[in-house]
């Protein structure tokens, strides 16, 4: 499934600045202190701070019984009124909408999201898309209907979505559009029409599109899934779309697209290193404003003088932090602003347009010192084959960056990248005195398409290399103790980590897997049923089953556990949509005939990733104790 992430490309001039500095560093430095373990996954005090429409109230989400809800104040002052009361699992994303609030609910950690309204007291509570194992999307918030959304969701078949209008008081729902079975994605114009949708057969896209919502979609332009032409939002004048395309290019760019000749019309952006698959605008103004993009770090190129004033403004508030806004009122002249940088979540900001001021609303988690936490510093280094991989190395403060134990973090994905960013388990494991060592290996998006293409039916072999020649680089530049080194990652990072035990058996002293995946076979029979449309793209990017027997056997960890001898620690969901519980039960069972010690703990109300508090403290307490045993001196 690739789906389009702001990708980019580390400055090889800013990597070796961070490196040659840090290696500079004096031997004896102020070592941090240590930071209670609950401090770094403890729920914020505040987040997800919005602006009503009207611009009248602020909205915020923080903690009642122990799960992160909904509260409502006025701006003009007054006390708050918690709106939604979830106690089984945390509410992840709530929009405004008129008088009510709208949020999503994942049930036990299966992913079958639902869109729940209540209004501003917390009650006439209404799941607008109820059912079983239904799993809904919202299409079109209708900024400008209080009444009124656009979901699509799985209840007439779990494979694919059919789109609805619903009232968000009554729930009462009408049919747009029945899907025929191959679309995959739809998209409204300005006005919530109906007009673009895009569907695949496996490996081929189609871009759909009609000019009013009363007729036929018809083809636009056929594409392999290797090539993009994907559509952000309509022009202003709902006759032509903007799209993030890399047709006849390696890098995604930004273009204006006419769906009468499916051609791309005016660039409005490009990168030449990296992916530019986003573009912001202004509803109210009806102007572009910023086109985010990542190099080392995120970037903006603005397009808008409104935009630019704002931004200078800010930037001069705010010295040192990255700054993004993150809710506007339908007038534009109340924003929400956040700050945050690699060593803080950050604060949020109330500002005032007329008044030209910034308002301060929360510290996001207050309790973490950043003057304690670590620097996240770019590095590329170079693969065996030639090919320069973008990462992050954070080394503990106040320590010097030689003979270090580390924690080799991949990501997840593996279609994703790893940012320049707060990340709490990177401050945590530095805070315990471990440099973090993350790494874009092949097949990290932002990157263009090649680098993207290298990583096909590579799993286990070149993007299982880029990790090991990563780890041989830190050895060495001196920093990694090649007797202290540990792996740990979540999902594709789980099955980096459990290959990385199996396949380089003598280079870990330990390792944590993390809902990772251990048999390729019955992880493609077991994924979710609306992922089944992208099955052909899986066997082109993974491997076909039986065309590709071999491969998927000697990439699968479980079927040569009997290499595995570096201490494993597993963590599961046992409502896991995306890696089912038996890819980390089968790797255990494999080990236990063999008399070999592994820790297994699951969690049956979590599934991919643990999103409650209690599991996350008691998961990371247990990593930390694990860590500690098996990389100490």
């Amino acid at each position: 499934m690739h789906t389009i992430v702001r990708g980019a490309r580390t400055g090889a001039l800013a990597a070796s600045a961070a490196l040659t500095a840090a290696l500079a560093a004096p031997t004896v430095l102020a070592q941090a202190k240590q930071v209670p373990m609950r401090d770094f996954f403890k729920n914020p005090q505040e987040a997800g701070h919005q602006v009503s429409p009207d611009g009248k109230h602020l909205s915020w989400a923080a903690s009642y019984e122990r799960r992160m809800n909904v509260f409502v104040r006025p701006i003009a002052g007054g006390p708050a009124v918690r709106v939604t009361s979830e106690t089984a699992r945390d509410i992840s994303g709530y929009f405004w909408k008129g008088e009510r609030i709208l949020y999503v609910k994942d049930f036990g950690g299966d992913e079958n999201f639902h869109v729940v309204s209540v209004n501003l007291k917390g009650e006439d509570l209404k799941d607008l898309t109820p059912g079983d194992k239904v799993r809904a999307q919202i299409i079109d918030a209708l900024p400008d209907d209080d009444k009124h959304i656009i979901v699509s969701h799985n209840r007439r078949d779990p494979k694919v979505f059919d789109v609805f209008r619903t009232n968000i008081v009554t729930g009462e729902e009408k049919l747009i559009a029945q899907n025929p079975g191959n679309i995959t994605s739809w998209m409204t114009d300005h006005t919530g029409k109906l007009r673009v949708a895009g569907t695949t057969d496996g490996v081929n896209t189609t871009l759909l599109y009609r000019d009013r919502e009363e007729d036929a979609f018809k083809p636009v332009i056929t594409t392999n899934f290797k090539e993009t032409v994907a559509p952000l939002f309509f022009t202003f004048d709902n006759q032509r779309l903007y799209v993030a395309s890399n047709r006849g290019r390696d890098k995604l760019a930004i273009f204006e697209f006419d769906p009468k000749t499916a051609k791309e019309g005016k660039l409005v952006f490009e990168h030449a290193e990296v992916d530019v698959s986003a573009l912001n605008f202004s509803r109210k103004r009806k102007v572009l404003t910023t086109v985010p993009y990542t190099t080392w770090k995120g970037f903006r190129h603005i397009l808008d003088k409104d935009t630019e004033v704002f931004f200078k403004a800010a930037e001069k508030e705010f010295p040192g932090y990255e700054i993004t806004v993150t809710s506007a009122n339908k007038a534009e002249d109340k924003f929400i602003v956040a700050t945050f940088s690699d060593k803080t979540r950050g604060k949020r900001y109330l500002y005032d347009k007329a008044a030209n001021k910034f308002s301060f609303l929360a510290d996001v988690s207050p309790w973490l010192p950043e003057a304690e936490l670590a620097d996240m510093k770019p590095v590329t280094y170079t693969t065996r084959d030639g090919l320069t991989i973008n990462g992050y190395l954070t080394l503990p403060k106040g320590v010097a960056a030689k003979n270090l134990p580390v924690v080799i973090n991949p990501h997840g994905g593996p279609w994703a990248r790893d940012v320049w960013r707060f990340n709490p388990e990177v401050q945590f494991l530095a805070n315990r005195g471990y440099a973090v060592f993350q790494m874009n290996f092949r097949g990290s998006t932002g990157y263009g398409r090649k680098f993207w293409e290298a990583s096909f039916k590579q799993w286990g072999k070149k993007m299982q290399d880029d990790v090991t020649d990563g780890v041989e680089w830190l050895k060495q530049q001196g920093i990694a103790d090649p007797k202290r080194i540990a792996i740990y990652g979540g999902s594709y990072g789980g099955y980096t980590t459990l290959a990385g035990v199996t396949f380089t058996p003598d280079l870990y002293a330990a390792a944590v897997d993390y809902v990772g995946v251990s048999n390729l076979f019955t992880f493609m029979n077991t994924i979710p049923p609306y992922w089944k449309p992208y099955l052909e793209m899986l066997h082109e990017m993974v491997g076909h089953p039986e065309k590709d027997k071999e491969l998927l056997a000697a990439a699968s960890p479980v079927m040569h556990a009997d290499k595995i001898k570096t201490p494993l620690f597993i963590a599961q969901g046992a409502k896991d949509p995306r890696v089912a519980k038996a890819e980390s039960d089968q790797v255990v069972e494999a080990l236990k005939k063999r008399g070999v010690a592994v820790e297994y703990m699951v969690k049956d109300n979590e599934g991919h990733g643990f999103a409650n508090e209690e599991n996350r403290f008691e998961f990371y307490e247990a990593m930390e104790k694990f860590l500690g045993r098996h990389l100490k001196k």
